[in-house]
């Protein structure tokens, strides 16, 4: 299963991947809204990986982001109706998470019977705001103190992207 978009590849995960998913999931920068820490060990990332290809078997809808043949992300919902996605630092700033958000949501309406997917966000991450903004996303709720990360409190807002009435039915 693939998706083409303009500048990117999207692709089912697969082991293989290991190395390029720890180089973005060990750094600070791309983890610093995430809901775990960095990984500090890449045991770490393969259990995470492996989590990940296994939700494949059960309806997951997780997609890699490739550009020129480099792994430079992840989107999708392994879990539907919860909907994500990370890029790599080097990547950010140049339109790739919404190229490829835009590509999975439209797959994920056409091949499964979601009728919405959601975000939960830190309300620091203007990026990713935004990014799910464009692609539709509205706010539904806001919360203090979700998560812990180490020693910090998360905050969460609350997105919803309703299924399309075009693609209903």
């Amino acid at each position: 299963m693939q998706l083409h978009t303009e500048r990117l590849l999207l692709r089912r995960p697969q082991i293989d991947d290991l190395e390029a998913f720890f180089e973005i999931m060990s750094d600070p920068s791309a983890m610093r809204y995430w809901s775990t820490l960095p990984h500090a060990d890449i045991g770490k990332t393969r259990n995470w990986l492996n989590q990940m290809i296994a939700r494949e078997q059960t309806s997951g809808q997780h997609f890699v982001i490739e550009r020129d043949g480099r792994l430079i992300g992840e989107v999708g919902a392994g879990r539907l109706p919860d909907f994500g996605f990370i890029i790599h630092p080097g990547h950010w700033g140049r339109g790739y998470a919404t190229e490829a958000a835009r590509a999975a949501i439209d797959h994920i309406f056409a091949e499964t019977a979601a009728t919405e997917l959601k975000a939960d966000v830190d309300p620091r991450n203007a990026a990713s705001l935004s990014v799910l903004s464009r692609l539709g996303f509205r706010e539904t709720g806001r919360a203090k103190n979700t998560f812990l990360l180490g020693d910090e409190w998360c905050d969460s807002i609350y997105l919803t992207l309703p299924r399309p009435d075009a693609a209903i039915g």
